[in-house]
């Protein structure tokens, strides 16, 4: 799999290398990229890449030992066979004596794994770094996809606290970087391919890009052990935790009981805490209005990764028939029943792309916040809403309505849209602007509405929005 995108990781990884803090932490999801980026950085870098099994302590540092030899090739003692390292404080001195004249980076990955057979290993960082600090060039990079652990790490009572001068959450990929990944498509078929592997480099790597929306679910979904449906089960099993309370969650959630009094009755118990891990992995988030605090009660959860979602929606209709090997026979079905699934994945894109416009300063001046909303009611949900905010009051720029149709005609769906806006605007006396967005083509309109398709939001480069004609 290539590599693309990243960039602005790269940079802050970059920016650590030339500065002083000798530790940094990486960490993310499985599947995210972390191990490619890592790679990436460390290409043109004198380094030791080391990732953790979760063995024995003896047995890692004989590991350990040996990635060593491999990659360093020093003469100072026979650390592949008769002389490895013993602990991880002799395995620390030994590389930061290498690096007194030139600098290196170790990059442990897995991290938590390593913690298995030696949890003092923060504390061991810590003495080593005290024993060292301005003699040797070696900087120190920490990896990990046990979101929980590596985000303890940081906190006050551990023994590295504050001596991180990187902390680098990885996530998905946005579309425009999903579509580097997927040249040859055309950005509807961009679209549809994001719409059930989401932004995860490894899944976008397994589509097929010649071939059709069909040929690529028989391949990847529609027969027993097939690529992207096993690793949905792996997301749902070792992300979420196999079986319990949050399969269950994610389950009732995927079945439309989305509001927190709807999940608790489908699973029978109190999932406040369920919920914050889930949310934490980035595997749902709260979805409440775009004008209101993250202290409303006004919310209701969306699963965000959208091959989970996927996996426990449409797919799940079908899941006997292709356990049974029928998978041929229901793949139009099954292509019928995704524009559901297409639509809110591509909701979301369009919100993603929009945030990269208003970071390049294309929405206008301070904007603050993009997300949908709704009315006190439920009624009048607005697909998409721009906040900005000029003074101390924030107000709306922008409002849009998202389609996954083909084609959409922006006048109709503008005086739809129209009718919604006052119940959003109160009495500010603020006249939004309007978008439209479709899958292909937006057609009518005026010179006062911005229209949008997947062209726009799967392109390799960043477009201005442009105004219907």
């Amino acid at each position: 799999m290539k590599f693309v995108g990243r960039e602005e990781e790269l940079s802050r990884l970059e920016e650590w290398w030339s500065s002083d803090p000798w530790m940094g932490l990486i960490w993310g999801r499985r599947r995210v990229g972390k191990t490619a980026l890592i790679s990436r950085f460390l290409a043109d870098k004198r380094a030791v890449f080391y990732t953790g099994r979760g063995v024995t302590a003896a047995a890692e540092l004989r590991q350990f030992s040996n990635r060593v030899a491999s990659v360093l090739h020093t003469d100072q003692r026979d650390l592949a066979t008769s002389d490895p390292f013993q602990t991880w404080d002799e395995a620390l001195d030994h590389l930061a004596d290498l690096a007194m004249s030139e600098p290196m980076v170790l990059a442990l990955d897995e991290f938590p794994e390593l913690l298995k057979a030696e949890p003092a290993l923060p504390g061991i960082l810590r003495a080593f770094w005290d024993r060292w600090e301005g003699r040797t060039e070696l900087k120190i990079l920490l990896c990990g996809s046990a979101v929980r652990a590596m985000f303890a790490l940081q906190t006050a009572r551990e023994p590295l606290y504050g001596r991180f001068g990187l902390s680098l959450q990885l996530h998905p990929m946005a579309p425009f970087e999903a579509a580097q990944l997927l040249p040859d498509l055309e950005p509807a078929a961009r679209a549809a391919a994001f719409g059930i592997c989401g932004g995860m480099p490894l899944h976008l790597a397994m589509w097929d890009q010649n071939g059709s929306l069909e040929d690529n679910l028989s391949t990847l979904v529609c027969r027993p052990g097939a690529a992207l449906k096993t690793e949905a089960e792996f997301v749902l099993h070792t992300e979420a935790g196999e079986g319990g309370l949050p399969e269950a969650v994610l389950q009732s959630i995927a079945q439309g009981h989305t509001k927190f009094s709807e999940i608790q009755t489908a699973v029978g118990t109190n999932p406040t805490r369920t919920l914050e891990r889930l949310e934490e992995l980035r595997l749902i988030r709260a979805v409440i209005p775009v004008t209101e605090s993250t202290r409303t009660r006004r919310r209701h959860y969306q699963i965000t990764d959208n091959l989970l979602a996927f996996y426990l929606g449409p797919l799940s209709l079908f899941a006997d028939e292709i356990e049974l090997g029928s998978g041929d026979q229901i793949v139009a079905p099954l292509a019928a029943s995704l524009p559901e699934n297409f639509g809110r994945a591509y909701e979301e894109a369009v919100r993603m792309h929009l945030r990269r416009l208003a970071v390049a300063g294309e929405l206008g001046d301070r904007v603050v916040k993009i997300g949908s909303w709704w009315g006190k009611a439920g009624q009048n949900e607005i697909d998409l809403v721009v906040l900005a905010q000029p003074d101390r009051t924030r107000v709306p720029i922008l409002v849009g309505e998202v389609k996954w149709a083909r084609s959409v005609n922006a006048s109709r769906l503008k005086t739809r849209l129209a009718g919604k806006v006052p119940e959003l605007i109160g009495d500010s006396g603020v006249e939004p602007k309007f978008l439209i967005a479709a899958r292909e083509e937006v057609t009518g309109g005026d010179d006062e509405t911005y229209r949008l398709t997947a062209a726009d939001v799967f392109s390799t480069d960043l477009r201005p929005l442009s105004l219907c004609d």
